[in-house]
């Protein structure tokens, strides 16, 4: 190719940006601008949104915001659903998932099936720093944490022994191995904490961290270490997290088609609802089901884009998220697609 029809990577950029404005003109949307400092979290991210939103106004980059807001809780024993902590595989044994990224680089870290590291989004952004790959796991996971000065910890803490023990003690019908005659079964707990940042310049990164489902199979693997499932950025459009039942959400790659649907002119909340009414039709499987169409699990999307707006979408009522626009934190309500 002639040097005058080569284009430089930031050119290419360059077009794609003006070709999904120029569409998004002829939907009749107007092209999204920056609206200031905003930061999304599920519900237990009150103290995280304050802290990233904290630290861009500081001038920090939004992926730092966001790894520093949900260290808090990653590093919180109270919490069980996160890091130091977390709820255990069936074994006893904590196993954690991260991932990020960074909508100006249009870079990404994770890692999964992280053992001993309290702090896995911390390891998910070196991946993303230090490395040309977008994942690691176990124990390749660990090495590379440990050559980068993490130190190992116990993080199995008395309360979460505890309850581990007494599902153990209840296991016949608990566990994951399914036998023709376990079609009807409580759900375990899921947890998970997301990361969404906006800064002034219109930069966007986020972060899902997790010790993933409560007594698992070793070395499941669920949707928050999955680019394009737990997070997903992209810098010019938007970016969405996810919390909840991560096999529904790795099935349909959720994240990524809400930050797509928002590309094509929906609001935030419009877009993740719509893919968790996809994620309701898709689960077929009358293990899942409360009745045809209804699932008998909890799945949700948080979502920001690029002028500022945020929303949030659930299946089943209740579900709330955390959002703060540069001003305040407040609490805000998801849409529920079963009412």
């Amino acid at each position: 190719m002639s040097s005058n029809l080569s284009l430089t990577r930031r050119e290419l950029l360059a077009a794609a940006t003006a070709a999904g404005l120029g569409a998004s003109a002829l939907a009749g949307v107007a092209p999204k601008r920056p609206a200031g400092f905003l930061a999304v979290s599920s519900a237990n991210g009150m103290r995280t949104v304050d802290k990233a939103i904290e630290m861009m106004k500081a001038g920090e980059d939004t992926l730092e915001a966001a790894v520093s807001g949900v260290n808090i809780v990653e590093l919180d024993p109270s919490d069980m659903s996160v890091g130091f902590g977390g709820l255990p595989n069936e074994d006893g044994i904590v196993e954690l998932d991260a991932s990020c990224m960074h909508g100006p680089t249009y870079s990404a870290g994770a890692v999964a099936s992280l053992r001993n590291i309290k702090t896995p989004s911390r390891v998910a952004k070196l991946v993303l720093e230090r490395t040309d790959h977008c994942l690691l796991v176990a124990d390749g996971a660990l090495q590379f944490a440990k050559m980068h000065g993490f130190k190992e910890e116990d993080l199995l803490t008395e309360p979460a022994r505890q309850a581990w023990l007494r599902w153990k003690e209840n296991l016949s019908d608990q566990d994951d191995y399914i036998s023709p005659q376990e079609r009807n079964r409580p759900p375990r707990p899921t947890g998970t904490i997301t990361c969404l940042c906006l800064n002034d310049k219109g930069d966007m990164s986020g972060v899902t961290t997790t010790s993933g489902l409560a007594y698992k199979i070793p070395g499941r693997v669920g949707d928050s270490p999955l680019i394009g499932c737990g997070v997903y950025v992209e810098n010019e459009i938007g970016a969405c997290g996810s919390t909840g039942r991560g096999e529904a959400n790795i099935l349909m790659n959720g994240s990524r088609i809400v930050v797509e649907n928002m590309r094509h002119g929906m609001a935030p909340e419009a877009a993740c609802v719509d893919v968790l009414k996809r994620i309701c039709t898709q689960t077929v499987d009358k293990r899942l089901l409360r009745s045809p169409g209804v699932p008998d699990f909890q799945l949700q999307f948080y979502a920001i884009d690029k002028s500022g707006r945020h929303g949030g979408g659930c299946i089943h009522p209740g579900s709330q998220y955390a959002v703060h626009d540069g001003t305040s934190s407040r609490l805000a309500r998801c849409a529920a697609v079963i009412v």
